[in-house]
């Protein structure tokens, strides 16, 4: 099972290192590139106030956020919606420099996990195109008439059908949850014919002869443990 994690915050600003903090954090878990209908979400009081530019970017102001809990009250939860798991975000060092800025604060390690930056993938895909998220979603043909303001946990949905498309569309999450389903990898696509090739009543004659046969048993025993399968059992 393939778990990963869609991640966005909000913040007050640009960069933690001039007092900024996070004010939202939106997560989506995806198994086998598919949500799976399990989220994580918060508002957070940032312990200051909000910035007008802050403000008009994501709608959170002050006041609203003036009874939500600390970050140091999340963090544990937080920490354990999103495990070991792969996250997926859109441009990552800006989240990852936030959310490590509050770990610290709380005396947590910063974050380990594997990271997927949307950004980064998004320019090998598309070469010289924007990648911004709403550019993304216009070239995919991704509905985010929803995404009038930004919001940590709306922008995670879109995001992980962004990063779908990415790696290859739709039909890869849905090839690995037939797989998955059915119990493995060599278990037959219900997708595909169901028809059996009938056997040949003359089996075909082999493909290699007798010194052919000979000749690869000797390569074998002279690999010995050194092949490269071995390693792998």
């Amino acid at each position: 099972m393939l778990r990963e994690i869609v991640l966005d915050t909000e913040t007050t600003g640009l960069s933690p290192n001039n007092g900024d903090r996070i004010v939202e954090i939106g997560c989506v878990e995806l198994i086998n590139h598919i949500p799976s209908g399990k989220n994580y979400h918060c508002y957070l009081n940032p312990e200051r106030d909000m910035p007008k530019e802050a403000f008009n970017v994501h709608g959170l102001s002050e006041e609203f956020l003036s009874d939500k809990p600390l970050f140091l009250a999340q963090v544990e939860e937080f920490l354990e919606f999103i495990q070991d798991s792969t996250l997926i975000i859109h441009n990552a060092p800006f989240d990852l420099g936030f959310l490590n800025a509050e770990l610290k604060k709380t005396n947590k390690e910063k974050i380990s996990n594997q990271i997927i930056d949307t950004v980064q993938l998004a320019r090998k895909v598309h070469p010289g195109a924007r990648v911004s998220l709403d550019a993304l979603c216009k070239h995919y043909d991704i509905d985010n008439s929803r995404r009038e303001l930004h919001g940590a946990l709306l922008d995670s949905e879109i995001l992980s059908e962004v990063y779908l498309e990415l790696i290859g569309g739709r039909q890869v999450g849905l090839a690995l949850g037939i797989r998955e389903k059915n119990g493995g990898a060599n278990s037959q696509n219900p997708l595909q014919s169901q028809s059996k090739a009938k056997p040949r009543e003359t089996p075909l004659e082999p493909a290699i002869n007798e010194i052919e046969k000979k000749a690869h048993a000797k390569l074998l025993e002279q690999l010995g443990k050194n092949a490269v399968w071995q390693k792998y059992q």
